[in-house]
């Protein structure tokens, strides 16, 4: 219960936290943001890793394994943040919200490779995900949205995020796991703001209240909310708590932000979502429940 909590908790932050990504572009691009806000979210943990040092929570640490798993962690952090952050750019709070919560239906699909079986409710939950990402996406001149397919292709990042994170969080500190993870992403972000972008103190102090919101509580606390709550809940729990995220996106979206979402996109959000959990739920529950409706 008290992983599912902590990750409710994420996916209420993130939800909203589409909102503040949206407000801080008013000032800065996508990765000179983004370098910022992950470098900040790792500041904010660092008081957290003293004290549980001090309490001699970290001992016995492998750091060579602690490294090996950090480094792709951290970068594909780094792709799917920023795939996110610049299609952002082209798309609404709302759309990006639902889009990126497909990554939900695309961790079982990934696992074909790494040999998982794929039950029947997988395959069913995607193929409703998929009609919803139609109808929400897809113009009625069969055009697609540059920001949404950024979005889509975001998701596959964040599917293999979640992945790997599921296999390091229970071999090392999940707390120093979540640090390093955003230092990386802050430096190839950084690297990459200097590159393509002119980055600007005065630009970054505009944007301050939505780089503090998106630094310190959705990447410090809500990205450590969920590599701990991950080495204790389980999988299918996980998923489907997580998938609240793009509700919360949608909410805020058109709350904060005054997006409009038509019956098309509103029908196609509300299938994604369907597709999400039916996805995560057994074939056998699902047909269960029929029978007693």
């Amino acid at each position: 219960m008290q992983a599912n909590l902590m990750l409710l908790l994420a996916a209420a932050i993130w939800g909203l936290g589409f909102v503040a990504q949206r407000f801080g572009m008013d000032h800065l691009g996508p990765y000179s943001f983004n370098a910022l806000r992950f470098f900040i979210g790792a500041l904010s943990l660092v008081p957290l890793i003293w004290w549980y040092k001090r309490k001699g929570l970290l001992q016995e640490l492998d750091w060579k394994l602690l490294l090996i798993g950090a480094v792709p962690v951290g970068v594909l952090l780094f792709i799917a943040a920023s795939l996110q952050q610049v299609g952002l750019l082209y798309t609404t709070a709302a759309n990006a919200g639902f889009i990126t919560g497909l990554y939900i239906v695309l961790v079982p699909l990934l696992g074909i490779f790494l040999k998982h079986k794929i039950s029947a409710n997988i395959w069913l939950g995607c193929s409703i995900a998929v009609a919803g990402l139609y109808l929400l996406s897809v113009g009625e001149n069969f055009s697609v949205n540059f920001g949404d397919l950024l979005q889509l292709i975001g998701a596959l990042f964040w599917a293999a995020h979640l992945l790997t994170i599921d296999h390091y969080s229970k071999k090392v500190p999940p707390l120093l796991l979540a640090c390093l993870q955003f230092v990386i992403c802050g430096l190839f972000s950084t690297v990459v703001a200097y590159s393509i972008e002119t980055p600007e103190l005065a630009n970054a102090l505009l944007a301050w209240k939505s780089v503090l919101y998106s630094g310190v509580v959705s990447v410090g606390i809500a990205y450590t909310l969920q590599v701990m709550a991950q080495k204790h809940a389980h999988p299918a729990h996980a998923a489907i708590i997580l998938s609240l995220e793009t509700v919360f996106a949608a909410i805020g979206g058109v709350w904060l932000l005054g997006e409009e979402l038509s019956s098309r996109a509103l029908i196609g959000c509300g299938l994604m979502l369907l597709g999400m959990l039916v996805s995560q739920l057994p074939l056998r529950w699902l047909l269960r429940s029929k029978a007693f409706s």
